[in-house]
């Protein structure tokens, strides 16, 4: 027999059983969007490759890497998004939305990296993100922050996540930081592994992020940049930390906390975890406020941040939370025969109508009542409606209560609309 095409490595299905808890972290997501003002964009998947690599840095790992990038029939480099910033950018300039205008938009989508793919961390993965324009305020760096905050208690995972913030300062300041920073990496370019000596001369501060052990106390003693800010920086990033404080949201400065992409200036920060092993970090951001200048636009203030979907749902789980979502249906409809099958399909479409809320299964299949009744309490549903020749004959309904010991109930098709609606009110 011929081998069955799988999909690709790394990019994943994700199924019936999964997708309910995908519904319920998009919902929370959207209701916590509207709490605060902001709009959703979409984008296209695929871009130009030149808007990553000019956004990203060609230095990044993203842009040396980890690109799905390929020619179209037409010879255009494209690349499949990478991350959202640059996208996001690149349509709010496009459409005249940053023209002496601010903006809070957010998006949810799949973004593709071709690195090694493990639990929690895939070629495919999904991002939610956030993207503010046009505030050079301390103020909205802290609303952004407080805004993932509350999507944490929402999800309820904030027990278990840690806030991590610094500041990489303006771009005079980081090359002032760079220099010294190259002169101690080449003192200590022995300690180096191959992937910093790499970078020591094209992005030496992400040496600063590396997780290698055997590197750390090397790291720990590297030249800080908060000791490069000048006054201007210090008072954005102090006054950040004074607003986080006085909403009571504990922090940790760490002067390590580079992120991997070039256009972050001033805040940064991470929410990470210890329940993930190695993926500790589920949320990260900041400030980017010369991106659309770069591309183009006129000097405009930005802050933002992406969580990846995968991770956080998996931190869920682990903590034992993914449970308890109500997908399953409340009735499930039984009918033996085909008038008996035509006139459930009808009761189920005038319930559906009398009640937009209600999950109503057909089974609209032939099958003996045991088989259905097996399938029906296999669906979880807490009511079915059954239909047979004697229900048929007297146009009526019995209805059978599927997680209550409760007797069955016989009611006329006319008057099912109001029998329901008291069953409703009594679960």
């Amino acid at each position: 027999m011929a081998k069955g095409i799988q999909a690709i490595r790394g990019m994943n299905d994700i199924l019936p059983t999964e997708s309910a808890y995908w519904q319920w972290f998009e919902a929370i997501a959207r209701d916590v969007m509207a709490a605060y003002g902001y709009q959703e964009i979409r984008f296209p998947i695929a871009e130009k490759t030149e808007l990553f690599v000019r956004g990203i840095g060609e230095a990044t790992d993203v842009v040396e890497k980890e690109m799905y990038s390929f020619e179209d029939k037409s010879g255009e480099s494209v690349t499949l998004r990478p991350e959202g910033t640059a996208s996001c950018v690149r349509a709010a300039m496009q459409h005249g939305l940053l023209h002496n205008q601010q903006q809070k938009l957010y998006y949810l989508g799949p973004m593709f990296r071709y690195e090694r793919p493990q639990k929690g961390r895939y070629r495919q993965f999904h991002q939610f993100g956030v993207e503010v324009f046009g505030y050079h305020q301390a103020e909205l760096d802290a609303e952004i922050i407080f805004l993932s905050a509350n999507l944490f208690k929402r999800v309820g995972v904030f027990d278990h996540v840690t806030l991590h913030i610094n500041s990489l300062g303006t771009i005079e300041e980081r090359l002032a930081h760079r220099t010294a920073l190259i002169a101690y990496l080449q003192d200590n370019k022995a300690v180096l592994d191959e992937d910093s000596v790499r970078r020591l001369e094209k992005n030496p501060l992400r040496i600063l992020d590396s997780k290698n052990p055997a590197m750390q106390e090397m790291i720990e003693s590297a030249p800080s940049l908060l000791d490069y800010l000048t006054e201007e920086s210090l008072a954005h990033f102090e006054r950040l930390k004074t607003l986080l404080s006085a909403a009571g949201l504990s922090y940790r400065v760490n002067p390590r906390l580079v992120r991997g992409l070039d256009y972050y200036s001033r805040t940064v920060f991470e929410w990470m975890t210890d329940r993930l092993g190695s993926q500790a970090a589920i949320c990260a951001g900041g400030r980017y406020d010369g991106l659309v200048e770069q591309f183009g636009g006129k000097t405009t203030p930005a802050v933002g941040f992406g969580l990846g979907i995968e991770r956080l749902l998996l931190l869920i789980e682990t903590l034992g939370q993914k449970t308890g979502l109500e997908n399953q249906p409340h009735i499930y409809c039984i009918a033996t025969g085909a008038e008996e099958t035509t006139q459930a399909v009808v009761i189920a479409e005038q319930l559906r109508r009398a009640f937009p809320g209600l999950r109503i299964l057909s089974h609209c299949d032939v099958g003996s009542f045991k088989s259905q009744f097996k399938k029906a309490d296999k669906s979880m549903a807490k009511l079915a409606l059954v239909i047979g020749e004697d229900e048929l004959a007297k146009e009526t309904v019995t209805i059978k209560f599927l997680r209550e010991q409760r007797e069955q109930i016989s009611c006329a098709q006319r008057e099912l609309v109001t029998m329901i609606e008291t069953i409703l009110k009594e679960v």
